[in-house]
């Protein structure tokens, strides 16, 4: 059975950007020569489709992921720049009540329910499904998540968008890896223990 991870940025206080939804501090600022060689090499996948052609990975082929899922407010950055397939290399499901019909035939958006669309991925055959955002998205798939890979930034932010948007209760997960890096960051990777 496919696993979903979720796989993303935050603060070490759990924001995954700021109040407005732009997440350009954490991105900007520790991108840096031991990090970014990592991020290129084990998560290809998740690079954007022009920064894969820029990081001369555009031909690299996926090896954890096939399928991206993202709600609305993860996808909207990219529409406002032009950008209406921004992980062409993957299946991309965009949950949205408002998008309506999608702008790109390779984009696919759905106002169905999100964890029964998960749970009908995950019975498909393929690699494994990347949860790229946000935190109303996750907060609904919350019980569905079987991975974190988080990439913990040192800093503290006070406020903004939290990983996880969703009513109070505790989910099991145990440390199943940890990768430090020069620039302060950490690549924490958890594995839902089976108290669900």
């Amino acid at each position: 059975m496919r696993k979903l991870t979720y796989y993303v940025g935050a603060t070490v206080d759990g924001y995954i950007a700021a109040p407005d939804g732009s997440f350009d501090f954490l991105l900007s600022r520790y991108l840096t020569p031991d990090f970014l060689p990592h991020l290129i090499g084990e998560y290809p996948e998740t690079l954007p489709t022009p920064a894969r052609a820029a990081f001369d990975v555009a031909d690299a082929p996926n090896t954890r992921f096939d399928t991206v899922l993202m709600g609305r407010g993860t996808y909207q950055p990219g529409l406002d720049v032009g950008l209406t397939s921004p992980y062409a290399h993957l299946r991309q499901l965009v949950f949205s009540r408002s998008l309506g019909s999608s702008p790109d035939p390779a984009v696919e958006v759905t106002a169905e329910d999100p964890v029964t669309v998960v749970r009908r991925l995950k019975q498909q055959p393929g690699l494994g499904i990347w949860l790229c955002g946000g935190a109303d998205l996750a907060g609904q798939l919350a019980d569905e998540v079987d991975e974190l890979i988080i990439k913990q930034y040192p800093m503290v932010a006070g406020a903004g968008i939290p990983l996880f948007r969703t009513g109070f209760g505790t989910r099991g997960f145990s440390l199943s890896g940890s990768r430090a890096f020069d620039n302060g960051t950490l690549v924490l990777t958890y594995t839902r223990t089976t108290d669900r």
